[in-house]
């Protein structure tokens, strides 16, 4: 965080710091070589002398970045042993995660409004020919 300019954003559920020109490492994102991502969850941002806090997320903020690099962490053992019972279980694991460059902060001010579906009511709406059908179903019976 030398650079005078830096933001914590959130991306694949975890927070990252993000500053101009540099390479973070992220969970991994299904996003191919080269491709261009916007983060548009950020949560704080230093610019010279102005802060900003988002209440979660700024909204009127994004950062670009570019996809360098798919890769793996370095293997994780994970060794189970019950004693006296001859049960022993070795597994390794290597988690993998994408490399982004990140971009130049850019301000946001025509993001369109994200609008949430229109729920369906589950409860069946009654109409004045049900009841008449089920009278007359009594009656015949």
């Amino acid at each position: 965080m030398n650079n005078q300019s830096y933001a914590i954003a959130e991306i694949a559920g975890d927070q990252v710091i993000l500053e101009p020109g540099k390479n973070v490492s992220i969970p991994k994102v299904d996003l191919e070589v080269g491709a261009q991502f916007i983060a548009d969850k950020i949560l704080f941002l230093h610019s010279g002398a102005d802060i900003k806090v988002g209440r979660p997320y700024l909204s009127d903020v994004t950062i670009e970045t570019i996809v360098l690099e798919h890769r793996r962490a370095d293997k994780v053992m994970v060794f189970k042993k019950k004693r006296r019972k001859g049960y022993q279980v070795k597994k390794g694991h290597r988690q993998p995660y994408t490399v982004l460059k990140v971009g130049e902060f850019g301000e946001n001010t025509a993001k369109p409004a994200k609008v949430a579906p229109a729920r369906k009511s589950r409860a069946k709406a009654k109409t004045a020919a049900q009841p008449a059908e089920s009278a007359t179903q009594e009656n015949k019976e």
